[in-house]
């Protein structure tokens, strides 16, 4: 049996729009059971959310997963301060879209540039940031290239580091651009509702 593209996947999919503060938001709502939300920017059509939902194998609905975007704050307890100013200085890792790169940045890092490498793990199908003075080691996969079975590539990496954040971009490849493009015009054909329907759901 042929496995279904991920094209063919987002194509199938119910979906519902939303126009809320300069965001266009969209609701997917997959045959398996699984859902997506995005949201994009009205003005510059950069993705700036995108959040994942599974049920469970008892059919409850799961939370949502950050997969693009900032994750959602913590709750933060004010009964040890000391807690609170280490919680605030650990590395904060989140991936943050541009329209020709993966990108993900890691808040709290103050090192030299230096001493950071990135690479790709082709046995496991991973990217992997690591210091030489082993004070931090990340390692993680770029969902897109995997959703559309294509292969990682040394070359689309490069890092850049300021103000105590690292920087990772991964080129994307020309079969990404095409998708995110043909997607973008079907989402944009989408009826959005206003800010008066902030109910709205896919029904």
């Amino acid at each position: 049996m042929e496995v279904e593209s991920w094209a063919e996947i987002l194509k199938s999919s119910k979906k519902t729009a939303f126009l809320h503060d300069d965001k266009r938001k969209i609701h997917f709502l997959f045959t398996d059971g699984k859902e997506m939300t995005e949201e994009y920017d009205l003005k510059t059509d950069e993705l700036i959310v995108r959040k994942w939902r599974h049920k469970s194998t008892l059919g409850a609905q799961g939370d949502w997963q950050v997969e693009v975007g900032e994750p959602p704050a913590g709750p933060v307890t004010y009964s040890d301060s000391e807690v609170i100013k280490e919680n605030c200085s650990n590395p904060v890792f989140l991936r943050k879209d541009t329209k020709t790169s993966f990108q993900w940045r890691v808040r709290n890092l103050p090192y030299p540039k230096d001493v950071f490498s990135v690479f790709v793990e082709p046995s496991d199908r991973s990217i992997i940031i690591k210091t030489s003075n082993k004070k931090y080691y990340k390692k993680f996969s770029i969902a897109d290239l995997d959703r559309n079975q294509l292969p990682l590539d040394n070359s689309a990496l490069s890092l850049t580091h300021a103000n105590n954040t690292l920087i990772v971009n991964y080129k994307k490849p020309k079969e990404i651009l095409t998708l995110e493009q043909e997607l973008l015009k079907e989402l944009k054909k989408l009826k959005g509702t206003g800010e008066g329907d902030a109910d709205c759901k896919t029904q």
